[in-house]
């Protein structure tokens, strides 16, 4: 549920358009018109410094300035227009799902909020700037999840389909870490020598140039800030275009160049591994439940239960005679208080851990739920595979996921299409801004 955190923490230090600069400066200027919005050019001074502030941190060198300005304005367009659909939606994220947002991102990185906060000035990255970054983040992923979520259907016979193909495919739990290059078909650009530059990259990426650098200085995908990491996936979660390429190829693998419909691809297979089959516990339990009311406190339900597990360590009666006798739980009283094979996670917590901790053949002291006092005996446990159930989840995950990215794909270039973005040259801003 947490789709958009991996996100997050990558983009949170750009600053965001309306936003002050942490540093007085003499002259801004609007450079690119996004609709009834725009981008300043303090706005690509401050994503270029905290990229590089990034870059810096974990040792990742950067393209060329030039190049790199050209993929910062790239992104802020593509953000700001994304934003304004969820303006447009009515998307708000107030401050306590906001705080919870940030506490998620210390916590990932071993810090409180009061470490990361020093952390982030210390690279000179005020604070408030971070965390509306952050809330501008959630709104895009919610606008995103809004409205792609209704571009996409999955029938029943889809997943039935797939759940089949997985069962039968040998590299059915093989995941790939991708890293992505696309060059970009352009009106501009010779197809023909977009292909002999592609083949060129292929060239040095065999020779061991590093592919995140290539990637930021070269990629027009939708990573190329990311240095193209796709990150883990199976095949049937790719985009089609990546998981035809990928056959038997292992860890290192440069695969391409290969061509689509919008350019030329370069893939690389960054790690591989592989996924266990599915196994869980199962419990058959019986129990006997006692309610507490006006006339039955917790100390007599207590004291009754108690009185039971006496009479069944003296051998006066067994558990399930007790249970088809006394037990307030009508559905399992009538089956000698058992409740059958269930896997523990369908118990409220207090049940569960006693199903979960109990010996079999032992008896449980009396217990509290939101139900009432219990005492439990675990008849049996035994280990079950799962594999067929959580293959349909599986495909139904695949699906969706596969569905989901290309329609966002296709989403954002639509409402980018539709956008009206107007880059300025110096003297226009100038102009504009009443210089």
């Amino acid at each position: 549920m947490k789709m958009w955190k991996h996100l997050l923490f990558s983009l949170a230090l750009v600053t965001s358009a309306f936003q002050a600069s942490a540093q007085p400066v003499e002259l801004d200027r609007v450079v690119v018109v996004v609709n009834d919005g725009v981008i300043l050019q303090s706005d690509i001074d401050n994503t270029l410094k905290t990229l590089q502030a990034n870059a810096k941190a974990s040792n990742q060198p950067l393209p060329e300035q030039d190049v790199l300005h050209e993929q910062v304005i790239e992104k802020l367009v593509n953000d700001k227009i994304q934003l304004q659909e969820a303006d447009r939606l009515g998307v708000r994220i107030d401050d306590n799902r906001l705080n919870l947002a940030i506490t998620d991102i210390a916590q990932e990185q071993g810090k409180t909020v009061d470490q990361l906060r020093e952390s982030l000035e210390a690279e000179g990255i005020r604070y408030e700037e971070f965390r509306e970054q952050i809330r501008q983040e959630i709104k895009i992923s919610e606008a995103r999840n809004a409205l792609v979520r209704r571009r996409i259907n999955i029938l029943p016979a889809e997943v039935e389909n797939l759940a089949k193909n997985l069962s039968e495919e040998s590299n059915a739990s093989v995941q790939y870490n991708i890293q992505h290059i696309q060059l970009r078909f352009d009106d501009s650009v010779d197809k023909k020598e977009l292909e002999k530059q592609a083949k060129e990259l292929v060239e040095k990426l065999n020779a061991g140039e590093d592919f995140s650098t290539m990637a930021y200085t070269y990629s027009k995908g939708p990573k190329a800030l990311e240095g193209g990491n796709w990150g883990w996936m199976r095949k049937e979660e790719m985009p089609t275009v990546f998981a035809d390429q990928i056959t038997t190829q292992g860890k290192g693998a440069i695969i391409g160049p290969f061509r689509s419909g919008v350019g030329f691809h370069i893939l690389k297979i960054a790690d591989v591994k592989g996924l266990e089959t599915v196994a869980v516990t199962e419990v058959n339990a019986r129990h006997i439940l006692i309610k507490t009311s006006v006339i039955m406190s917790d100390d007599g339900a207590q004291k009754l239960l108690n009185d039971y597990i006496k009479q069944i360590n003296d051998g006066e009666a067994t558990f399930g005679e007790l249970a088809a006798q006394h037990s307030q739980d009508p559905g399992s009283a009538a089956q000698n208080g058992e409740l059958g094979f269930q896997t523990p996670d369908i118990y409220v917590p207090e049940f569960k851990h006693q199903v979960e901790t109990l010996p079999v053949g032992q008896i449980s002291q009396p217990f509290k739920t939101v139900h009432g006092w219990h005492i439990v005996e675990v008849m049996d446990k035994r280990q079950v595979d799962r594999t067929d159930s959580a293959l349909n989840n599986r495909a139904y995950r695949i699906l969706f996921n596969r569905k989901f990215n290309e329609e966002a794909t296709a989403w954002i270039q639509e409402i980018r299409a539709s956008a009206f973005v107007e880059t300025l040259d110096q003297d226009e801003a100038e102009d504009g801004t009443g210089n």
